[in-house]
Formats: structure tokens, C-alpha cells, sequence
């Protein structure tokens, strides 16, 4: 299927450009400001190195140089605009009906009163306005501008619509794409009478039945370790033909980036969290964190709100309603991003400080023919124990040899749900993330590839967690295979329009990888008998067999020796060639995935949309210090902030 191309509808208000105000109003602001000043010390020097394209008030903004208020009071005055305080006098509901409460969020405007034939619109981004005028006055009839703050327009929208929005959120991708109608009471029924039906065969046909599933694990075998030793031979070749990078290709204008963050239940994590994020380096004025966390999350809430966040950060609080899932609180969040390029990190994540930037420069190299960009992920505590080792060493495996390696043959590639950045046109026009899948970065994938989307990876590295507790480990790793089960289930309802879409390899590709990973854990204990062989045991169950199981043995042998060959070559470089000697004893680590398998098969029946979480910040540096430092706080929280009062804006009427 031809790529898609990527000129869509957004709600993302459109990227300013350099025209989008004239220098003379960008030069009455500033000596406004300066007049009354409302400048913080330093805001000379920062609009000296002013980049091109970059208004000059979006830099000093985004640097703590200058208060919103003060802002929105100086453009008011230069306007002849009325400033609004939605709080004092509220807007009509049905106005905000008309345009859609998520489209208020995105563009950053509250239809706040009829006044005659004239509606009166308040908006945070009054350069933007004009660009909007004849959209809006088709909708509404004659507009007059007036200015609030954006967060009153968020905080209005939420008093009341937030109930829609949190519906919009758990139905955004079309329901044929979808896993929300998944639980029925066909499902349990149907499950209890596959397992009659094996009950039944292991009565009657034991013999026949260990044959039928003991071929069915060793194909699936087969196929996951070809599959495997394809990307890893792919990988080797690139590396082998891989040439000194030309320098990154230069944008004029850096695009506005949004980094979605959901947290839930992670209050000892959250300032350090914070503290990871402000080493990015890329520009302050083009960067927007969202920071979403759940309304009920008081715990979360309350150790944000300790510390004061720098401008370019803020808290979404998600209401509560029938789910509680991170793509969920993710689609939630959208609306109030303006990111052209969105990303989401977890709550433990410690991404490289220069990441952004470089997934900037290779969407900007690649062209929108490329809609997704996945980064590497790695741990910060590989040598907790030996459960984190053998995580680290799986992680290395699946981030530097199998994913990439897919990318290269045209596979689909199942995203990691962090370190990830997809095109915000791109990621409109597919509904955002399924709600109620548990695994939505895989999904995501998947729904990539299907239309006609091309994912890659970057060779940036964010360090998190890694779950180094038996019982936690199960626990996460059930909801990732119930989610593969699930993401398989869902993608497989039509199969020859998933054949059509992918073409013959992506249609395999995705089997192997999906139902053959599932198989190859709910297997195990079949497979494990062959360990039993090696030591010259031969159960009986395996009698039947004679003659095959030498061939049997062998490739079980054969699939073994891929996985140490591409393990070890994953840890062979410097950063974790200490993990070498670990490498074999993943032979005992994958047993827990068995149990895990059943868990999530369990729970598929039971509970399909229940997200077990993974509790974060048990193995943390010792060296993090949580907490915002004065350099990561706006300037005029800062100590040496000590800029002259600023005459506060007084919010008017027009009732």
C-alpha cells in the first residue's frame, strides 16, 4: 500500500511562523515590556541569541522571562483587547459545544459570549487569531477577540466538559481497529470449551495431541528464532556497510515538540522524573512537557505541585472514568498539546540529553515518508541482581538487534510504549492510541504499518528501571503477553484486508512475531523436556516420537544457539560487555515468562482491560538528587530574580 501522505486535519494549532506577527508589534511588546519592567534580568542577553523564526515573547516565555500576565496584559494594551477571567465570568457551554471542546484546547480559544450578533472569543495566542478569523466567523457569525490566559481556557474547558473529554478519549480509534468490544460472553464460554475439547483429546488421543502441540511449538520455534537471525543478520550487514554520517541536514525552524508523560501512583518519583526531563537541550521555546497524571492521584499531584515547574512543563490531571490506562490518559492529553512532533516517556525514564534533538534531525533527514521514530531503551541498574542482568540483557537484545532489525527487512515493528515519537498528522489520522489495549505501543505499531506508515529506529538511548523483582517482573510481563494476545486477536478479525495492507512478509512477519511469541510461552514446559534429552534423559511421553527426536533435539539446539549468538552480540559493545558471563543463564530466566503467559490468558478471559502497574523508583541512582534546581526554575522564581514589580492586569468584564 502507497504511503500515506501526512497533509492532515490537526487540532494542533498551526506552527508559528516568522510572519506570523509583524516585527513592529514584536518590537512595540518588547519596549513595552521594558518600559514597565516586566523583564527579568537576562532577557536581553537571551533575545541577543534569539534563533530565526522564534518570536521573541514565545523565547522569553519559555525561559521564565517574563510572567504570562504581564504578557497578556502588554498585548492587550497594544490590541485595544479586553482581557477576560473565564473563573469571574464564565462562558456559555453550548458555544464551547459548537467548536468542540478538544479543538478549544488545541488552538487555544473559549467562545465565550453571544453579545448581540457579535460572539466574543477569548484566546491565549493572539497571533494566531487572525489565521483562524474566517474559520470562525463561519461557524459563529461576526467574532470579536478578547484575551485570557491559556490556563484559564484549560481550566474552564475541564470545569465543563471534562466528562466529554474523557469519553472522546476512550474512543478514538475507529471500533473495527479497536479492542473495546472485546469482552463478551461468548469468550469464557469459548474458552471452556477449548479446554473440554484438549481435556477430552488428552483422554482419548494422548498420544496424537502431544504430537499436534509438540509440532505446533517446534514450527513456532522455528520460526521466532529464523526470524531473529534475519534481523541480527541484518543488523550485521548494515553495520558492516555502514559509513561516517554526513552532518545532520539544517532546519530553519526547529518544530514545536509535545512530550506526553503519564504518571500514576509515582509521588517518589516525580521530582526526579522532572529533573531528567530539564536536561533535554533542545530549545526551551520548541519543547512542551505534559505531564498527565490521574485527578484521583493525590499522592502524585501533591509532589508535583511541591516544586515549581519551569514554563515549558505542566500538569493534566485525567478524570476518572470506566478505565484507568495509560493510552487513555495519553489520548486525554493531545488536545492540549501544539507539538507537531509528539513523544512519550514513562515516569522513570532518564532519556539521553541530546535525544530530541537528534529525532528532530532525523524526521527533518527522512521526510514524511517516515511517521515514527522509536529510541533504545536501557537501564540504569543492570547490576541490581541477577534478575536485572538478565532484563538488561533481553532489552539489549530486543532494542539494538530485533527491532531494528524488522525496520530493515519492512516488518512491522510492536513500538515500546516509551522513547517513542510519532508525527502528530500521522498519529491524528490513525485515533491516536486504543484505550483499552494494554499493550497500545505494540498496537500502535501494527496500525502503523497497516496504513502504510514507516516506523524506524534512532540510535538514542533512554535509561529506565528495570524490574529486577520476581513477583513484579510476572506481573508486568502478564500484561505484555495479554496484550500481544489481545493486539493478535484484534489485528486477525479480517484477515485478508491485514494481508492486503501488509503485503505476504508484513502478514508473516506479524504472525510470527505475535502468535508465535504467545505460543512459544504458553509451550515452554513441552520444550523444556528437551533440556532432559541433553542430559540423557528421554521421557516417556517422548517415546512415541523415536525416530525425530534427534532432528527434534537439534533444533531445539539450533534455536538456543541463535538466541545466546544474538544476546551475547547485543552486550558485546563496551557499555555492557560485563553482562557477557550472564548471557546463558537466560535459559533459567525465560521459565518465568511461562508463568506470566498464563496469568495474562487468565486475565484475558477475566479482566482484558485491567492494567497491572509496575511500581517505579525502587532501584533509583543513589547519585539523583530529586528536587528542581534554581537553573530548572522560571527566572522570576529564581533567588537572583529580583526584577522590578510589574503593574498586574486587571481582568475586565464585558457583561
Amino acid at each position: 500500500m502507497p504511503h500515506r501522505p501526512l497533509q492532515l486535519f490537526s487540532l494542533a494549532a498551526p506552527p508559528p511562523s516568522p510572519r506570523a506577527r509583524t516585527s513592529g508589534h514584536d518590537a512595540a511588546l518588547l519596549a513595552h515590556l521594558r518600559a514597565h519592567g516586566q523583564l527579568a534580568p537576562g532577557a536581553e542577553r537571551l533575545l541577543a541569541r534569539r534563533r530565526r523564526g522564534v518570536l521573541p515573547c514565545d523565547l522569553l516565555l519559555a525561559h521564565g522571562m517574563v510572567t504570562p500576565e504581564d504578557l497578556l496584559a502588554a498585548e492587550a494594551a497594544l490590541r485595544g483587547a479586553v482581557i477576560l477571567d473565564p473563573a469571574v465570568d464564565p462562558p456559555e457551554p453550548r458555544l464551547i459545544d459548537r467548536l468542540g471542546a478538544a479543538t478549544c484546547l488545541a488552538q487555544g480559544l473559549l467562545p465565550w459570549r453571544r453579545m448581540g450578533h457579535v460572539t466574543v472569543i477569548a484566546t491565549a495566542r493572539p497571533d494566531l487569531f487572525a489565521r483562524r478569523e474566517a474559520a470562525l466567523t463561519a461557524l459563529f457569525g461576526p467574532v470579536l477577540m478578547a484575551l485570557t490566559r491559556e490556563e484559564a481556557i484549560a481550566e474552564e474547558i475541564l470545569r465543563l466538559r471534562a466528562g466529554t473529554l474523557a469519553r472522546r478519549a476512550e474512543t478514538l480509534v475507529p471500533e473495527a481497529e479497536s479492542c473495546r468490544n472485546w469482552h463478551s460472553r461468548r469468550l469464557p464460554l469459548a474458552a471452556v470449551a477449548g479446554l473440554a475439547t484438549l481435556l477430552a483429546a488428552a483422554l482419548l488421543a494422548p498420544a496424537t495431541l502431544l504430537a499436534v502441540l509438540l509440532g505446533w511449538s517446534c514450527l513456532t520455534l522455528a520460526a521466532t528464532a529464523g526470524l531473529k537471525a534475519l534481523a541480527a543478520l541484518a543488523q550485521l550487514r548494515a553495520h558492516g556497510h555502514a559509513r561516517a554520517a554526513p552532518p545532520p541536514p539544517a532546519f530553519a525552524h526547529p518544530p514545536m515538540v509535545s512530550l506526553l508523560v503519564p504518571l500514576f501512583g509515582e509521588p517518589a518519583i516525580a521530582a526526579r522524573l522532572v529533573a531528567r526531563l530539564a536536561r533535554l537541550d533542545y530549545p526551551r521555546e520548541r519543547l512542551e512537557v505534559a505531564l498527565i497524571v490521574e485527578a484521583q492521584d493525590t499522592p502524585t499531584r501533591a509532589a508535583l505541585a511541591g516544586s515549581p515547574l519551569p514554563p515549558w512543563m505542566r500538569v493534566i490531571p485525567v478524570p476518572e472514568g470506566r478505565l484507568k490506562t495509560k493510552p487513555r490518559a495519553l489520548n486525554y492529553a493531545l488536545p492540549f498539546c501544539r507539538g507537531e512532533i509528539v513523544g512519550v516517556y514513562d515516569a522513570e525514564d532518564a532519556p539521553a540529553p541530546d535525544q530530541i534533538t537528534r529525532v528532530v534531525e532525523r524526521f527533518h533527514a527522512r521526510g514524511p515518508r517516515v511517521a515514527c521514530l522509536q529510541g533504545v531503551l536501557d537501564f540504569y541498574n543492570p547490576r541490581s541482581n541477577w534478575l536485572s542482568r538478565c532484563f538488561t540483557v533481553e532489552y539489549a537484545a530486543w532494542f539494538r538487534i530485533v527491532l531494528p532489525g524488522l525496520a530493515r527487512l519492512g516488518l512491522p515493528v510492536p513500538l515500546g510504549g516509551t522513547t517513542l515519537f510519532v508525527r502528530r498528522a500521522a498519529l491524528e489520522a490513525l485515533g491516536g492510541w486504543d484505550a483499552h489495549n494494554v499493550t497500545e505501543d505494540a498496537d500502535l505499531g501494527l496500525r502503523l504499518a497497516r496504513h502504510g506508515y514507516r516506523t524506524e529506529l534512532v540510535d538514542s538511548v533512554t535509561e529506565e528501571e528495570a524490574n529486577c523483582r520476581p513477583l513484579p517482573w510476572i506481573r508486568q510481563r502478564s500484561r505484555w503477553l495479554k496484550g500481544y494476545m489481545v493486539t493478535w486477536a484484534v489485528h486477525m478479525r479480517r484477515p485478508r484486508q491485514l494481508l492486503t495492507q501488509l503485503g505476504l512478509r508484513g502478514f508473516l512477519g506479524l504472525q510470527v512475531l505475535f502468535l508465535g511469541t504467545i505460543s512459544q510461552f504458553l509451550l515452554a514446559p513441552l520444550l523444556w523436556a528437551f533440556w532432559l534429552l541433553s542430559f540423557g534423559f528421554a521421557p516417556p511421553a517422548l517415546a512415541p516420537l523415536g525416530p525425530a527426536l534427534p532432528w527434534l533435539a537439534g533444533l531445539f539446539a539450533a534455536a538456543e544457539a541463535v538466541n545466546l549468538a544474538a544476546n551475547a552480540f547485543a552486550v558485546s559493545g563496551p557499555r555492557h560487555r560485563h553482562l557477557l558471563p550472564w548471557v546463558p543463564t537466560l535459559i533459567a530466566y525465560f521459565p518465568l515468562g511461562a508463568l506470566a503467559a498464563y496469568k495474562g490468558a487468565w486475565e484475558l478471559l477475566l479482566r482484558p482491560f485491567f492494567w497491572d502497574k509496575t511500581r517505579h523508583g525502587v532501584e533509583d541512582p543513589e547519585d539523583e538528587r530529586p528536587g528542581i534546581t534554581p537553573e530548572m526554575a522560571p527566572a522570576r522564581l529564581r533567588p537572583a530574580a529580583t526584577a522590578p514589580a510589574a503593574p498586574r492586569a486587571v481582568a475586565v468584564s464585558a457583561s
